[in-house]
């Protein structure tokens, strides 16, 4: 046996080993998640594949471009508190702080299945464990944006100048970051630059399953 196959070998079983690991923490870390939520929803192996896949993510760019559209289907959630909310937030988000994520007065904004949910804070950390709590209790169509406000400040807001040797696409992207840029105010007289208004969202409460009556 070659000491290439022998290397390749170990690598395979250490990836194994560290897959393993990962979903075993994953696992316990379901024990600190808030006490409200109960053991109705995805199941805890479910779950645990859930947080290990990528596409819950939502890009900064992305986000941009539908709300440019002004997709209807879209949802902004801010996860943050209601003081860094009045501070600063996106264009039509609605404050839902992770602490009340799960009060009746919020669910039923994550709990529809009538938008889109891209929930944001300002990294990832608020809004991947909003995400976890909903995708444990079963919450479709819920995402996150990757990066948060501080990804959305380095893209959109002041976005870098790509170097020469980078290829056409990058410059295509600048020129799109900084049109974004100006059309959520940056650059534009202060006149010109009005305060994101949370657009009224009606959200329609899932009815219980009522439970079967036995027969004659």
């Amino acid at each position: 046996m070659s000491k290439r196959y022998k290397s390749k070998k170990i690598l395979v079983k250490t990836e194994y080993k560290f897959l393993a690991i990962l979903m075993i923490l994953m696992a316990a870390g379901l024990f600190f998640l808030p006490e409200k939520i109960d053991n109705e929803g995805t199941n805890p192996e479910e779950f645990v594949l859930n947080t290990l896949k990528s596409d819950r993510y939502i890009s900064t760019d992305q986000l941009a471009k539908r709300i440019i559209d002004q997709d209807p289907t879209l949802l902004l959630i801010d996860t943050r508190s209601e003081e860094e909310y009045n501070a600063f937030t996106l264009p039509n988000a609605i404050n839902v702080p992770l602490e009340k994520l799960l009060e009746e007065d919020y669910v039923s904004y994550i709990d529809q299945d009538s938008y889109d949910v891209v929930l944001f804070s300002n990294d990832n950390y608020h809004a991947d464990q909003a995400w976890k709590i909903g995708n444990r209790k079963g919450f479709k169509s819920v995402y996150v944006l990757k990066g948060g406000l501080n990804e959305w400040f380095n893209t959109i807001i002041s976005p870098k100048y790509p170097a020469e040797n980078m290829p056409e696409t990058a410059f295509k992207l600048y020129d799109f970051r900084k049109a974004a840029g100006m059309y959520f105010g940056v650059g534009a007289p202060k006149s010109d630059t009005k305060k994101a208004t949370p657009k009224k969202v009606i959200t329609v409460k899932k009815k219980k399953k009522r439970v079967a009556e036995g027969g004659c």
